[in-house]
């Protein structure tokens, strides 16, 4: 009988990454895994060239590794990689393209939406942890940053330095914890404002979404702003959005814009594929009482009368906070922890839908 592929994942996983992160299938290193009904095992490991002595040894214990699972037959692995040192992508805004339907990115099965109406719910943090447990799923995760104004997930992933772009044209994202990912903070300093009017706020989209080389994608996760906006507007009238998850807090205020944003989706005509209620409950971690600082229950309510899932009750948890603002999100640095169940819930009720 043949391997399962989550057997071969497993295998991977005990070989360590000698330049990122843990092992060579969390930090990325392991693309486009097929592991056919004969068992024969073919992947890719993308490395950038000056590491390619480096990993020359890893590959050798990939192949012992894998020789060692039953079921597993011929194992082919091939190094390939980009040039890391090119100019910087050019992200001003260009000349305005004819209008056309929405439309596919070339090798991303899917395209989902985080969003809220409001600041402040946590939505990048639904989103950071949401690939990261995508990812640990063994799918092929992208996450566009598109909170122009506001761009946190190259803080939360703990990534830093410029993508390169070897033509001027072609943008190379960047990588960690498993997660493909591209944002504007990356292009700015951190502290540097971002201060565009809508035309330059929807080309900058359209080139982050067409001009990425993302690679082949289960799914690509785009973190938006806040509200329902031109880049909102842009996304899903120029491109092809499976579906948008909506994150509130179980506060009155929150879930007035939160409709809004539902409202605005319907107009769109995108799919609400569930909700998540962030802060939903708090635990003291001294004497364990637990209390609802913004109330409780008020986003399964909403789901309800919409008739879509409630996917997660996210708590308010000093953890998760604290594993955002230190780059490895709760789904990373304690991924089988209570607070990080939540988020592995909400990747696995997406799976179950067919759009992750």
């Amino acid at each position: 009988m043949a391997a399962s592929r989550e057997a071969v994942l497993e295998a991977l996983k005990t070989i360590p990454d000698p330049v990122g992160d843990g092992d060579i299938v969390a930090s990325g290193v392991v693309r486009a895994l097929n592991v056919s009904a004969d068992g024969a095992v073919r992947f890719v490991m993308e490395i950038a060239p000056s590491q390619a002595k480096a990993y020359e040894a890893i590959k050798a214990q990939a192949e012992t590794a894998l020789a060692a699972v039953e079921g597993i037959g011929a194992v082919s692995i091939v190094m390939t990689g980009h040039t890391e040192k090119a100019p910087p992508p050019d992200l001003k805004p260009q000349r305005k393209a004819e209008p056309q339907g929405p439309q596919k990115i070339p090798g991303v099965n899917h395209i989902i939406a985080i969003a809220s109406g409001k600041g402040g719910v946590g939505k990048s943090t639904v989103s950071s942890n949401l690939a990261c447990a995508l990812a640990a799923q063994g799918r092929r995760v992208g996450l566009l940053d598109a909170d122009v104004y506001g761009p946190s997930q190259p803080r939360m992933l703990g990534v830093s330095g410029r993508p390169a772009s070897p033509d001027g044209k072609t943008i190379l994202p960047m990588r960690n914890h498993g997660v493909t990912m591209m944002s504007i903070g990356l292009m700015t300093n951190e502290d540097q404002a971002v201060v565009w009017r809508g035309p330059m706020l929807m080309g900058a989209l359209q080139q982050m979404m067409t001009q990425v080389q993302w690679g082949a994608l289960d799914v690509l996760i785009v973190d938006l702003p806040p509200g329902t906006g031109d880049v909102q507007m842009t996304l899903t009238q120029k491109f092809h959005v499976d579906g948008a998850v909506v994150v509130s807090t179980p506060q009155d205020v929150a879930l007035l814009d939160a409709r809004k944003g539902i409202d605005m989706f319907k107009q769109l005509r995108v799919p609400i594929l569930g909700m998540v209620e962030n802060m939903s409950t708090h635990i003291c971690s001294k004497c364990g009482h637990e209390e609802h600082v913004f109330g409780h229950g008020g986003v399964a309510t909403e789901a309800a009368k919409l008739g879509v899932p409630l996917l997660a009750e996210v708590p308010l948890d000093l953890q998760i906070r604290l594993a955002s603002d230190g780059g490895a999100p709760i789904t990373v640095s304690q991924p089988d922890s209570a607070q990080a169940q939540a988020f592995h819930d909400i990747a696995k009720a997406l799976v179950a839908q067919g759009v992750a």
